[in-house]
């Protein structure tokens, strides 16, 4: 479980985030709002790459302040943006890269490459230079970059913003298939129609929570 715990996030003398406080159980959960709303800092909050102002955030016990590193092992990070998430030039190379870090052996490294780029139809991309993939591929090596360390969790800020329709249609089912806890801030609503719960953000405080069927709409009112 992530919890929450009257959390509030200053930038200067702008406040992002108010008083939030919830707990994180469920399988899929959608974060939804304006742009400026406070739901990107707030997906920033779960892994630890932004710290609360007041309050705080612990995922299964470990607090973010100072258990970042075990944290972002727990929990995963996945960009709107790709390109600030791919690091080597290389496919295989890239996702080799944080398995180095975390001390898997070499067999190790291999078997995972190559399990992770098969289960999305890319193993024959191991080589490929990874500027030259498309921006579906790069946003499944990105994902992939994430799986292959294992984390528990999963958190996803706008991964469809940047891609057409038929790579939003695959970044969909990809997300569908994870085994891990998705936690996914964005705009597109359809792509959270089948999630367990969903919660609205407005002017940095929560102002919708509970169940597609129930938020969506309301949600929609409000952006009328």
């Amino acid at each position: 479980m992530i919890s929450i715990q009257n959390v509030s996030l200053t930038f200067g003398e702008t406040n992002v985030l108010r008083s939030i406080s919830l707990e994180l159980s469920e399988r899929r959960i959608a974060i939804i709002g304006a742009n400026g709303s406070g739901k990107s800092s707030f997906a920033r909050l779960l892994n630890g790459l932004v710290l609360p102002t007041e309050g705080d955030v612990q995922v299964d016990g470990l607090n973010t302040r100072d258990k970042g590193k075990d944290v972002r092992r727990k929990v995963g990070f996945v960009f709107q943006n790709p390109d600030n998430q791919i690091v080597f030039p290389i496919v295989e190379e890239d996702l080799a890269f944080g398995m180095k870090n975390l001390g898997f052996s070499k067999a190790e490294i291999t078997r995972k490459t190559e399990e992770t780029l098969r289960r999305y139809d890319m193993l024959e991309l191991r080589e490929h230079p990874a500027h030259l993939l498309s921006g579906g591929q790069k946003q499944l090596l990105a994902i992939s970059g994430v799986l292959v360390m294992e984390p528990d969790y999963i958190v996803m800020d706008e991964p469809t913003t940047l891609l057409d329709l038929r790579n939003k249609r695959r970044i969909a089912r990809a997300i569908s298939a994870l085994d891990q806890t998705v936690i996914l801030a964005t705009h597109d609503l359809d792509l959270i129609d089948g999630f367990d719960r969903v919660i609205g953000f407005e002017g940095g405080q929560i102002c919708l929570d509970g169940t597609p069927a129930d938020v969506i709409p309301k949600y929609k009112e409000m952006m009328a």
